[in-house]
């Protein structure tokens, strides 16, 4: 530790190499730790209690009910379908037994990401690539193309990180990832 107070040296952040996916373990023949919250990790002893009331009837989802503000509707009047992009991408994870990884708000952020992307696509093809400043009245280029790669950004972002959660603890061997063409490309080299 310097005089400052902060750490110095030692290994880099991400330095070294990547963990291989469970799924390449297991196929390797390693063992593999797997996330699970079904297993307790503890045995507690019986506590005595008093008798409570009968609690509230739970009825159990399978789906967590995306929140109102992904199908809220637009200035336009058409809503955004951001509840669309969630539910695909929640039974997405549900195929690959990874639902319980990932945290729900996490799949709203990209949802709703990914439709301003698509909303923003939209307006470009609806307003053109070119728009009027509004002071000079010169040519510019449309505001919605900049904001559309930024949400795409975001997006893709998003993205990589829950098909990072799902690559470290699938347990079954999956090739498809419908959002990386760049990964086509390259499996299609290797043919």
């Amino acid at each position: 530790m310097a005089r400052d107070g902060t750490n110095r040296g030692g290994r880099r952040v991400r330095a070294g190499d990547k963990p291989a996916p469970a799924a390449e373990k297991i196929q390797k023949g390693q063992q593999v730790q797997i996330l699970n919250n079904d297993i307790p990790t503890l045995s507690p002893t019986e506590l005595e209690a008093v008798d409570l009331p009968e609690g509230a009837v739970m009825n159990g989802v399978d789906m967590p009910k995306p929140s109102d503000y992904l199908s809220a509707r637009q200035k336009n009047g058409i809503p955004l379908g951001a509840d669309e992009i969630y539910k695909e991408t929640w039974l997405w994870l549900k195929e690959r037994n990874c639902e319980k990884l990932v945290n729900p708000r996490l799949i709203e952020a990209y949802a709703q990401a990914f439709a301003r992307y698509i909303q923003c696509e939209e307006a470009t093809s609806t307003y053109g690539l070119l728009g009027k400043h509004p002071t000079t009245g010169g040519v510019i280029t449309s505001p919605f193309v900049q904001m559309s790669q930024q949400y795409q950004k975001s997006a893709n972002l998003i993205w990589y990180e829950i098909y990072d959660i799902v690559k470290q603890n699938c347990t079954e061997v999956f090739e498809d990832n419908p959002n990386d063409t760049m990964e086509l490309l390259l499996r299609a080299r290797r043919k």
